[in-house]
């Protein structure tokens, strides 16, 4: 996996309240970082967002009010994120969703914002694959047929944080074989 040497990589994921990142809150953030020799790390938790979870939002994630109850404020979990993703490229699959969530709680919460880079797998999966009939994370695990394992639902940001693992291998294995990278001074 010569691509996993440009890293490190940390592929992020949420699941929120709603659309937007002013009114509506994190209820669940997952990531994994990708070492430069492949080895993987983990993050994964619940948020509490301080305010009840809309209907609608939990018909799309399940994430319900009793379970955030416990959970921590992102406030309490944001100097841990910080330093997980700290020098690597942060990536996510519309990672203009993501980002503007982790921006605004960084922000809110008195955190420096990311000022790293980003790469948006859903844009490197369009460049890479033109022409497929959908690029959303779940119409492309079913094309690329990314492995499953039990307990991994759709919109639950731990188990799409493995499948945009699992598509960005596959990207950028592809870039790199279109490239003719061979060695990493390519």
């Amino acid at each position: 996996m010569i691509w996993c040497a440009k890293g490190p990589y940390t592929v992020f994921d949420i699941e929120t309240t709603g659309m937007s990142p002013v009114y509506d809150r994190i209820v669940e953030l997952a990531a994994v970082r990708i070492s430069c020799d492949g080895s993987l790390e983990h993050f994964s938790t619940l948020v509490n967002p301080g305010f009840h979870i809309p209907e609608r939002a939990t018909n799309i994630h399940n994430i319900t009010d009793f379970m955030v109850k416990d959970a921590p404020f992102f406030e309490d979990i944001a100097q841990d994120f910080h330093n997980f993703i700290a020098g690597s490229t942060l990536v996510a699959h519309n990672a203009r969703f993501d980002l503007s969530f982790i921006q605004e709680s960084f922000h809110r919460g008195g955190f420096p914002v990311w000022q790293g880079s980003t790469m948006d797998s859903l844009r490197l999966a369009r460049d890479t694959y033109p022409g497929l009939p959908s690029y959303s994370l779940q119409n492309l695990r079913q094309h690329f047929k990314l492995a499953t394992a039990p307990g991994m639902n759709p919109h639950r940001a731990a188990a799409d944080v493995e499948w945009t693992r699992q598509l960005l291998e596959i990207l950028l294995t592809a870039v790199y074989n279109a490239a003719g990278c061979n060695n990493l001074n390519q």
